[in-house]
């Protein structure tokens, strides 16, 4: 007979992929399908699988899903696989691409920003072309120098090939340039009203009185902001566009405003800096960007930067703007991040509690899952929320296969096993991939074996349970008396251990809880991701003694 939660798991992903009802002659197919042996007594089956079904089907359609998310993230992967269509065509394209990718270098990447790094990725390796790594540093303010080397370094493992690096902050001559070929085309102009002033101007949509001096002057404003004439806060450098626009963002819009502290990269060499819309605007054209694609809270840019195209009678890229994603539980704010790693509440830029590329890297995540993440989310106008079960799910699907198993016992208690004959215990390194060989241990009675303290609370006094690839053992108080070695008993319990002597191993969780127990000795050489048997996979540094722990 199956085990009741197989014939569950069977029942929840057909009700899932029949919105919300089960078909119980279907279920027994998928069961007698994985079971054939159980051909024979599928009659004495079908009522337990009319029972199950029944239990499903009482359940909407919204939480079944949730069940399957929390409990088989792998059965909506599964389903994914057949709906996938890939990524849509580009609108637009005649030949080759000229695409981009623009982080701040404000600190590393994080996991939310492999999404634009690898959608962009993967249109420009279908259709052939560029792929530009634009660091948008005009903002001295919000500088983390080490993101410079980190950024590149973050893409580079996440596999994405970008075809050349352009640093803002060293093409200010050529910003300054378009300033004043905009003033003088009429289109630009300093004004000095003070910026509060100057923002409750345009929220009335009244004109600032420096709208509407000569090209000259303005362009000699701008110069004066250059050269000092006026301090931070003082003056700025303003588009044109419409005082009656009906979102207020998009009126007049300030292109260029002055910072007077140092340049992490440029020093004091500048001291009026470009906004954004401006220096994207400029750049999308001077690099000859062909397709933009970025999310939807970057409309409005897009409307601003639509004006420095018109002035120039430049041709406009096109322009995609996907949905935004909510990842939950993960920190991903810059300014949070650098606080906490200066205060001491995160040990760096890489700290597990955190979703930096580096942070999971460190535990163990591969490229390979971002990539097939968001390939598979494809490219949606609608907003959506980020699903770690299933970016775990695709993740384990990467790994499995070739992961080594291992040992480690949370919350060890060392006992003996009466009457054990002295005997060499080999335990494989995979249940199913024979390369990755075995480990061997010397055991005997007077040799001790951890096991967890509440696995053993478990058993009752007198039972039989069994530790895993070893022996069976019967608990009589704080004993174990040897029971065998042959798995003769359906349904024993199979408990973790680790024989003694073993390691201290420190589990760092992405909760910020650190696990603490004993690993088997094999685990003191590792250094890499092992799945710690029934307690999840983990980046494994054996010599220092600790992991960080992956998923489940």
């Amino acid at each position: 007979m199956p085990d009741r939660e197989q014939i569950r798991l069977h029942a929840l992903k057909n009700a899932y992929q029949h919105g919300g009802k089960a078909d119980p002659k279907a279920v027994l197919s998928k069961v007698l399908a994985e079971s054939p042996d159980l051909r024979k007594s599928a009659k004495d089956l079908l009522p337990v699988v009319n029972e199950v079904v029944e239990e499903v089907n009482s359940l909407g359609a919204a939480e079944i899903e949730e069940i399957l998310r929390k409990e088989h993230p792998e059965a909506l992967i599964a389903e994914k696989k057949e709906q996938r269509h890939g990524l849509p065509d580009l609108p637009g394209v005649t030949g080759k691409v000229v695409m981009r990718m623009a982080p701040s270098p404000s600190g590393p990447l994080h996991v939310g920003h492999s999404r634009m790094a690898i959608l962009n990725d993967e249109y420009v390796r279908k259709y052939g072309g560029e792929l530009i790594l634009r660091i948008e540093d005009t903002n001295p303010k919000n500088i983390d120098p080490s993101a410079y080397q980190q950024i590149p370094r973050d893409l580079a493992w996440l596999g994405v090939q970008f075809t050349s690096v352009v640093v803002q902050s060293d093409r200010m001559e050529l910003y300054y340039d378009e300033a004043r070929r905009l003033i003088r085309n009429g289109g630009m102009y300093v004004c000095s009203c003070g910026v509060q002033e100057f923002k409750e101007k345009r929220q009335k949509g009244i004109a600032c009185p420096h709208r509407s001096l000569s090209a000259r002057e303005n362009e000699e404003r701008f110069q004066e902001m250059l050269d000092g004439g006026f301090r931070e806060g003082e003056a700025v450098a303003v588009v044109k566009t419409d005082l009656a626009h009906p979102n207020p963002s998009v009126r007049d819009w300030i292109a260029f405003r002055i910072i007077e502290r140092e340049h992490p990269r440029q020093g004091r060499k500048y001291r009026v800096y470009p906004m954004m819309n401006f220096s994207v605007a400029v750049d999308d054209h001077h690099l000859g960007l062909t397709h933009v694609i970025r999310g939807k809270d970057h409309l409005n840019n897009t409307e601003k930067q639509k004006y420095i195209f018109r002035y120039n009678d430049w041709p406009l890229p096109v322009y995609f703007h996907y949905g935004l994603i909510h990842i939950p539980n993960t920190v991903l704010k810059t300014s949070t991040i650098k606080k906490g790693i200066a205060d001491g509440s995160y040990s760096g830029w890489d700290d597990v509690r955190l979703g930096t590329i580096l942070a999971l890297r460190k535990r163990g995540y591969v490229p390979a899952t971002f990539r097939r993440y968001w390939i598979e989310s494809g490219l949606r106008e609608s907003d959506a929320e980020f699903s770690w079960d299933i970016f775990n799910a695709m993740n384990k699907d990467s790994i499995d296969a070739a992961t080594p198993r291992g040992f480690f016992v949370p919350d060890p208690v060392m006992l003996k096993v009466e009457g054990l004959p002295e005997c060499d215990v080999t335990i494989p390194n995979h249940p199913t991939n024979k390369s990755l060989g075995t480990r061997k241990y010397r055991m005997s009675a007077s040799r001790g074996v951890y096991v967890d303290a509440s696995d053993l609370a478990q058993v009752p006094d007198g039972k039989a349970f069994r530790l895993k690839d070893f022996c069976n053992v019967v608990k009589r108080g704080h004993r174990l008396e040897f029971a065998g070695f042959e798995l003769r008993e359906k349904g024993i319990r199979i408990v973790q251990w680790a024989p003694e002597p073993a390691i201290d191993l420190t589990v760092h969780m992405p909760d910020g809880r650190r696990i603490t127990g004993k690993a088997e000795q094999a685990l003191g050489s590792v250094d890499g991701t092992v799945q710690l048997e029934r307690f999840g996979y983990a980046r494994v540094l054996g010599i220092e003694g600790q992991a960080f722990f992956l998923h489940r």
